[in-house]
């Protein structure tokens, strides 16, 4: 395949089309079940960029995931942002997130427990990408419950009640035929867990 875009496009912007190319493949039809030729397709790259870019394409996966952790942790600063003074506000805004997510069109489920589900070996780089991920967001979710008023012994727990209803969110949202409905359980379920760790 002729290659122009080494010549005309700044390396960056390949790196990003390459990018690009496998966040829609490895979301919609599975990571291992797409090759690297079929990605080199999609970007309408040549071999010698691609792995210029990506010395393998598991590299290339957990860029890919490092992309959706930043949109995720964007989201929960944006959060932080607009209510400085309403942990309350913080999490659900996070969850009312969570929630658009299941509703939005194409949705496959969770990318990281998608990629956990297809790399079994827990040492994998990509599993750690996701195991990173996940203790941030259970840290993330305890500091916003402390400042809710939730005692710091019982935040963690909480933290990882809210984080098992966001993973089960997630799964619903393929699932069922509403998932309007799955996002306002969430909600619900997440407040939930809130009362009950205030009244400790």
């Amino acid at each position: 395949m002729e290659d122009t875009a080494t010549t005309t496009v700044r390396p960056s912007a390949v790196r990003q089309r390459i990018l690009g190319a496998a966040r829609r493949r490895f979301y919609r039809d599975g990571i291992r079940t797409v090759s690297a030729d079929r990605l080199i397709a999609d970007a309408e790259v040549s071999k010698m960029t691609f792995y210029r870019h990506f010395r393998s394409k598991d590299d290339l996966v957990v860029a890919y995931l490092n992309e959706v952790v930043a949109e995720e942790r964007a989201a929960l600063a944006e959060a932080h942002r607009t209510h400085p003074d309403d942990p309350a506000e913080v999490l659900r805004a996070y969850a009312r997130r969570v929630g658009a997510l299941t509703c939005a069109e194409g949705f496959r489920g969770c990318a990281f427990l998608n990629a956990a589900a297809e790399y079994a070996d827990p040492t994998h780089p990509v599993r750690t990408v996701v195991a990173t991920h996940r203790a941030w967001l259970r840290g993330e979710l305890a500091r916003v419950l402390t400042d809710l008023g939730v005692a710091p012994e019982r935040a963690d727990e909480a933290a990882a009640q809210l984080q098992m209803l966001r993973d089960g969110a997630m799964v619903a949202g393929t699932l069922d035929a509403d998932p309007v409905r799955v996002a306002q359980r969430l909600v619900d379920a997440g407040e939930s867990v809130v009362r009950d760790a205030l009244r400790g």
